[in-house]
């Protein structure tokens, strides 16, 4: 049996080595415009390349396209936010793309469906040459030497792995590297902070005993645990339960806006001691709480938990082509109390700004 130590550095190595040095950001701050501050933003992203933590493109291919990439050109796509060109012009080194189902297909055909989506995402980084699909920390690095796109594979929702840790270990055999407890509907064994589905509801929020297996499973063969989607409670008892830092892929603060998608301070603290990552959202609803919301928005929670978290554990997760809301624009934005000063200012300028009407 694996030790504590074995378990904890078989998941924290792929984390702390890959992610640490590409996503740790030191604070956030709007622009001033001008040719000299575009000049620096492209020179520090240029040094200081990103990890976006989650992206939905996969989502939009199967719905547009039935997942048929012979039907599409990844360098130039119309009616999503992400192609090829785009993640190029961010400055994107390593884009999670998620692999998510439908809650309805919960103990019907999601391990299928999921399946179907895991293949769309290796396809998709095998066939054009600027991609690469990437499973460990060295992978990461090789990737960044090649210049090529690193493509990272990440499951929302558990209810993909229909409680089965042979399909979680399978997945993971496919190239995942990361999965999220919940999406919107519970799962026999983790909450979700959505109410949307009135499933599997319990009277205790937190793990049950299979979901602690579950985390466990994940720690032991070196997949990330995911906690944006969940409950509160269940966060909180996964922070506990893990032996390796944890993610919020796509989360943002709940002191700058309250939504019950967003993490409290308390959590963001607990977060912090176990050296895990929260990588901010760019849904106008999670960033100002409204439909509308600009860059300086989005500064407010970088700055926020920075304050609370250290800089250390903040990160980007956008979730272009999943949120409805999207940020517009993440363009220069006059913030003379905000200096050019850090890689994380780069971060936001340089990244994908969204079209203001769909092509």
């Amino acid at each position: 049996m694996l030790s504590r130590k074995s378990v904890t550095a078989a998941s924290a190595g792929f984390w702390m080595k890959s992610f640490g040095p590409l996503v740790v950001l030191s604070s956030l701050f709007c622009l001033t415009s001008g040719s000299s501050e575009r000049d620096r933003v492209h020179d520090l992203m240029s040094r200081f390349p990103l990890i976006d933590g989650h992206n939905d493109l996969a989502l939009q291919l199967r719905i547009l396209h039935n997942n048929r990439l012979s039907q599409v050109d990844l360098y130039n796509l119309s009616k999503v936010s992400t192609d090829i060109t785009r993640l190029h012009a961010g400055h994107v080194q390593a884009q999670m793309f998620a692999v998510y189902v439908l809650c309805g297909a919960q103990q019907k055909d999601a391990v299928r469906l999921t399946l179907e989506q895991i293949d769309v995402v290796r396809r998709m980084c095998s066939e054009y040459q600027d991609f690469e699909l990437v499973t460990s920390a060295q992978g990461l690095r090789d990737s960044a030497m090649r210049r090529k796109i690193a493509c990272l594979i990440s499951v929302e929702g558990g209810h993909s792995i229909d409680s089965s840790l042979a399909a979680l270990r399978m997945f993971y055999r496919l190239g995942v590297r990361s999965m999220s407890l919940t999406h919107t509907c519970n799962t026999p064994w983790a909450e979700s902070s959505s109410k949307l589905y009135d499933v599997y509801r319990r009277q205790n929020d937190s793990l049950t005993a299979f979901g602690k297996a579950v985390v466990e499973e994940m720690n032991r063969v070196g997949m990330i645990v995911d906690l944006s989607h969940t409950s509160w409670d269940t966060a909180s008892a996964a922070l506990q339960h893990s032996k390796a830092p944890v993610i919020f892929s796509h989360s943002s603060s709940f002191s700058v806006c309250g939504h019950g998608r967003n993490v409290p301070d308390r959590l963001l603290l607990d977060l912090k001691q176990q050296r895990g990552l929260i990588m901010v959202n760019f849904h106008s609803n999670f960033v100002s709480c409204s439909d509308e919301a600009n860059i300086s928005h989005v500064a407010d929670h970088f700055d926020h938990i920075k304050q609370v978290a250290g800089a250390e554990s903040v990160g980007v997760g956008g979730d272009f082509d999943g949120a409805v809301n999207k940020v517009c624009s993440l363009r220069v934005t006059p913030c003379p109390k905000r200096p050019l000063s850090s890689p994380s200012t780069a971060s936001l300028w340089a990244w994908r700004t969204c079209p203001s009407t769909p092509p």
